[in-house]
């Protein structure tokens, strides 16, 4: 509703269809040229005519992919751009709550014990952020600006990042998780990289080194992580996106004192609707002049 009222004081002479249930989608899709939505409803392709551009208010578009290759003549945009720097806080967050141990300190507190502990400089580590898009660049800009050594992965390592001190390809993985005190993956899903955590990487990544996960759940093989967490094979994670979400009660990723689990939060920035309204809204005054549009994703690569 939120964006249909939005849409509708911003261009009073548009025609703002709003569907907030699977019967007035059905309805209102065949009239449809511009979708504006999370997720794309591959239920109702067949019956969407007169579509042409779908832009989505995430950064994801995974929800297409079933039908990709059916979509050719739609152009697909997302929100990318309002993510990063609310992402970028939660993993500088997250880095400071794994390397103090916060939550030793907040179980030291509820059972009233002294415990000091000495603990080392971040300028003293290294973080290596897996994907180096809109939001993995942020990370590695915050990163660079508290003192960490940033290591990067992307698929053009001929091409530099501010603030990476160093690259590797996707395919040099194994080289570049052993010097890492901390990985954060911010890759898209896609079919490339679901599953690219799996065993053997998670194996690359020391004992005493922690995991952050903000970009999709699908990325990581859970159940080798879990072993991994388990067994101290790595020291620790804080994930905010897991195989199945809500993340179900019988997960024991809840319970684990080594780990921080969030809702699927850490890109949720405060009027989260008015930012994604502002991206969509400057890329249909684009389209009815006939430009091109902003954040167009490449359905072959998932982003």
């Amino acid at each position: 509703m939120k964006y249909a009222e939005l849409a509708k004081d911003s261009f009073p002479d548009l025609r703002v269809l709003h569907a907030p249930d699977a019967s007035s989608l059905e309805k209102y899709i065949a009239e449809a040229e511009v979708l504006l939505a999370f997720r794309f409803p591959v239920e109702v392709f067949d019956k969407a005519s007169k579509l042409r551009w779908f832009q989505s208010t995430g950064a994801g578009v995974d929800s297409l992919f079933p039908i990709r290759d059916r979509v050719g003549h739609i152009t697909v945009t997302n929100a990318r751009g309002i993510h990063g720097e609310v992402i970028a806080d939660y993993v500088m967050a997250a880095v400071t709550m794994l390397h103090w141990d916060f939550r030793g300190f907040l179980h030291d507190q509820a059972n009233k014990r002294w415990k000091p502990r000495p603990v080392s400089p971040l300028a003293d580590k290294t973080i290596g952020v897996v994907g180096l898009g809109s939001i993995g660049a942020t990370i590695a800009r915050r990163g660079k600006s508290a003192g960490l050594t940033v290591l990067g992965s992307k698929r053009d390592v001929t091409v530099s990042v501010d603030g990476v001190d160093e690259l590797f390809a996707p395919d040099s993985m194994a080289d570049m998780l052993p010097r890492c005190d901390f990985v954060v993956l911010a890759l898209p899903a896609t079919s490339d990289t679901v599953g690219c955590l799996g065993a053997a990487e998670i194996a690359c990544i020391r004992p005493d080194a922690f995991l952050i996960n903000i970009a999709r759940g699908s990325l990581i093989v859970e159940a080798e992580l879990i072993k991994a967490l388990q067994t101290g094979a790595i020291a620790g994670a804080m994930l905010d996106v897991f195989e199945q979400e809500p993340l179900p009660p019988t997960s024991p990723l809840w319970t684990m004192p080594n780990v921080i689990v969030t809702p699927h939060s850490a890109g949720y920035p405060a009027n989260y609707e008015t930012r994604a309204f502002s991206v969509f809204a400057d890329n249909l005054k684009r389209y009815m002049s006939g430009q091109e549009l902003m954040n167009i994703v490449d359905l072959k690569r998932g982003y």
